[in-house]
């Protein structure tokens, strides 16, 4: 998993900005992030690039996308904090809590905000 990582993190450095979809007033975007066609980024959400969101996805609010992060087409994500991670598509992550270097598999589902997430371990 962690040449996995290692590999999103050199694509994503190379990242040039762009914005096919939605981004609501009170969002923010630093550095180089692309957002795929039909994405909905929300208000009370902070995006810090390099980071790629796939189309048709949904986040925010009230949530973080850290550097490094890769997300599939249609995955929604809110009340989250999530870097340095591959999201793959139609994932579901509500859970309230920070998750970090992971991997995390299509038919993946979180909404419960009690259980903890370790580091480098991951893959869901």
């Amino acid at each position: 998993m962690r040449n996995l990582l290692e590999a999103n993190r050199l694509i994503l450095q190379e990242l040039q900005p762009y914005n096919h979809g939605k981004v609501e007033e009170t969002a923010t975007l630093t550095n180089n992030v692309g957002v795929g066609e039909g994405t909905v980024i929300h208000g009370r959400t902070t995006i810090r690039g390099p980071v790629i969101i796939g189309e048709h996805c949904e986040i925010g609010p009230n949530t973080y996308i850290g550097p490094y992060t890769s997300i599939g087409d249609h995955v929604r994500i809110a009340n989250t904090k999530i870097e340095n991670s591959i999201v793959m598509s139609g994932a579901r992550i509500l859970c309230g809590r920070k998750m970090t270097d992971s991997l995390i598999g299509k038919t993946w589902r979180s909404s419960t905000p009690h259980r903890t997430y370790p580091k480098a371990t991951n893959r869901y």
